[in-house]
């Protein structure tokens, strides 16, 4: 890459702001430390109009409370909470079972940026008028081609029009048509298809004005900070551009992200815009997703506005580096905080191959399938245990490093589920594996798929059909994409809203199954996804994960002796593909399924819970017999996965603790049969 140093670059006109870059700082430090308590906090309980006082002592008490209830708890960027929040923020807080202590988007802070100055009516107005005037031409050539009756004959150009059309109206346009990609419950299926081919790329803007913006943002001259920077961007998008540069003071490579001048104005007079016109679609909204239309824009406006500030992806980056600190496959880039600001963010740079050259990939000498065993189990961690996951993994922001590890960039794109939607999702895992249709569909409603209220038994035909005619393929003809399909058709028929937390969920799934598939066309997703599951329900000590694996081992109160053994066997096919991965040789982990915490739990289980304590004896004795054949079958399974010595000195220090409890709990029964 061609660099060019500073003697051609500095700007003579340029002066030290170091008021502004500590106004920067102090921002990004009052930022951090209040939406990362805000990442962990529980729901609160609270009323929309709680006075500050209020909230404050509901805080103090926040462990004590559902998980169902929140605290509508919004704010201006300045931090300051408002009183009355909308309806539709109100209902999005409650269904995902998180508190939001600062806000950056709300309606009330979008309508006072765009409405602050007579010049800025003028704007809104001449946009306005832009907006309605080329979507409701394309809205006439779609109720034309209706009337002549050629409406299907023509859908692949009216898609290209559509997509053309979003392109043509700015990066606003842009985004939200990525968005509708993954939203069946917005737009039908063979537009949607157009839209995922939807680009981001963009023309870059000048370098004169990115490096002015990157002096203005960190407040000292670029040559200053950095020895060297690429004459021409790495990338550019409709949000922002990347340069590559070596920092001065130590000689490391970073990547610079730089925002597009004067974006956020438009951005906030496009939601502006988008609010208003959705507040006419309420009813439909209402009658065909469940859902009124200013949610969904709700929903838009967060993420947008969040992919706006340079220093909430920072924190995400933190965030990630915390979670993946103990694994040594996954790569995260680390992030240079005192050079970060809301439109300029510095993080280390990565040296990888891309996820689009599998023959690039076996040249560096990787495994091909240890390598895709980490990705998908990375996905996986960032879904079901983290709750924390990237929400645009495609090709481009994903690399495979030369040690074997996956890294991941781009971190401006995230989404959260609450600690309530990670178990109710496990709930659905089991209730597919149980085949308990009724309850997967209540699971929907849990999740904010389907209002409260709704009638599910018309669903649940639909949902059997689905995953029956989807698992009965077996794994080998498996994927999630085939899936998708059919549920999209699901969404059509029924007033089911995809909420833009799941729709990233989707979407993200989706593309890193198509990144498995470029690198390995016969590549099988759930061959990997299956054992990473299973492993987790075997090993994890989450006592909310020991429950759901008693509710898998036992159907309709019959213990699943097969169904264990196949639990086991995919745990330890998960620990084979992975220890294939060089970048676990390196760093010697063991490659070994460690059943021996589950055995002590089950143990203890046994002793203390009368209930599966009763269902176990009736497993070994069920039909008249002695199943010592299916015992020994599973010992075999487990004998070199579990330690001896070390659960045998465990039991012994714990058999106080289980002997208290045992007699605790036989007090108990004998208190309540009295």
């Amino acid at each position: 890459m061609e660099s060019i140093h500073w003697n051609s670059l500095v700007n003579p006109n340029f002066s030290l702001n170091q008021s502004l870059r500590r106004k920067n700082r102090a921002v990004f430090d009052r930022r951090d430390a209040s939406l990362r308590r805000g990442r962990t906090f529980s729901a609160v309980r609270t009323s929309v109009t709680a006075t500050a006082t209020d909230v404050s002592t509901r805080n103090a008490a926040i462990g004590g409370n559902s998980s169902r209830d929140a605290a509508i708890m919004t704010t201006a960027k300045s931090g300051v909470r408002l009183g009355k929040s909308s309806s539709a923020l109100e209902q999005l807080d409650i269904e995902r079972g998180v508190c939001v202590p600062f806000r950056k988007y709300s309606p009330e802070t979008v309508r006072s940026k765009v409405l602050e100055s007579r010049g800025s009516v003028v704007s809104l107005v001449s946009r306005g008028v832009e907006i309605v005037w080329n979507l409701g031409l394309y809205w006439s050539t779609l109720m034309y081609d209706f009337l002549v009756g050629r409406d299907e004959e023509v859908v692949p150009f009216r898609a290209r029009q559509l997509r053309n059309l979003l392109c043509n109206l700015g990066p606003s346009f842009i985004k939200a048509g990525q968005v509708l990609a993954n939203r069946p419950d917005i737009i039908r299926e063979d537009y949607m298809n157009e839209l995922c081919i939807l680009q981001d790329d963009v023309p870059p803007f000048p370098n004169e004005v990115a490096f002015q913006i990157i002096e203005e943002e960190l407040g000292q001259p670029l040559e200053a900070l950095f020895s060297k920077i690429s004459s021409q961007t790495i990338a550019a998008a409709s949000l922002g551009q990347v340069y590559r540069a070596t920092l001065r003071a130590t000689g490391e490579d970073v990547a610079i992200k730089v925002q597009r001048p004067q974006i956020e104005p438009i951005i906030y007079r496009d939601l502006f815009l988008f609010r208003t016109l959705a507040s006419f679609l309420n009813g439909f909204s209402i009658q065909k997703l469940g859902c009124n239309a200013e949610l969904i824009v709700d929903e838009f406006g967060e993420k947008l506005l969040e992919e706006l500030d340079y220093t909430l992806e920072a924190r995400n980056i933190e965030d990630f580096l915390v979670n993946f600190k103990d694994d040594p496959t996954v790569k995260i880039p680390g992030v240079y905080k005192n050079l970060c600001g809301p439109r300029v963010l510095v993080m280390e740079w990565i040296d990888g191959i891309r996820c689009t050259d599998p023959q690039a990939i076996k040249d560096a000498g990787i495994d091909l399938n240890g390598f895709l065993t980490v990705g998908v189990s990375a996905a996986l961690r960032q879904l079901l245990e983290f709750g924390l996951f990237h929400g645009d993994p495609h090709p481009g922001n994903i690399f495979a490093m030369h040690d074997g590890r996956i890294a991941y960039v781009d971190f401006g794109n995230v989404a959260v589920l609450s600690q309530q939607n990670k178990q109710i999702l496990i709930d659905a895992v089991v209730h597919a594996v149980n085949e308990d249709y009724g309850e997967m569909a209540n699971d929907f409603t849990r999740l904010g798929f389907l209002a409260k209220g709704t009638d599910v038994s018309p669903i649940v035909p639909a949902l059997e059909a689905i995953w029956q005619n989807s698992a009965g393929k077996g794994l080998a003809d498996f994927n999630f994409r085939s899936v998708t399909g059919q549920f999209n058709k699901l969404v059509y028929d029924f007033p089911i809203r995809i909420p833009e937390r799941f729709s990233l969920v989707i979407r993200s799934l989706l593309t890193q199954e198509g990144i498995c598939f470029t690198l390995k066309p016969d590549f099988k997703f759930l061959e990997v996804a299956y054992p990473y599951v299973a492993k987790r329900l075997l090993t994890d000590p989450n006592p909310a994960l020991r429950e759901r694996l008693i509710q898998v081992l036992f159907k309709d109160g019959v213990f699943q002796w097969k169904r264990l053994e196949n639990l086991i066997s995919l745990a330890k096919e998960n620990v084979g593909q992975m220890s294939s991965n060089p970048a676990l040789r390196v760093k010697q982990v063991e490659s070994k399924l460690d059943l021996t915490d589950t055995v002590k739990d089950g143990a203890r289980l046994f002793l203390l819970d009368e209930g599966i304590r009763r269902k176990l004896i009736l497993a070994l004795t069920e039909d008249s017999k002695l199943h010592v054949e299916e015992l020994a079958d599973v010992y075999k399974l487990v004998e070199e996965e579990v330690d001896i010595p070390t659960l045998a000195m465990q039991v012994v220090q714990d058999l106080p603790n289980v002997f208290r409890d045992f007699v605790l709990s036989w007090s108990n029964s004998v208190l309540s049969d009295r």
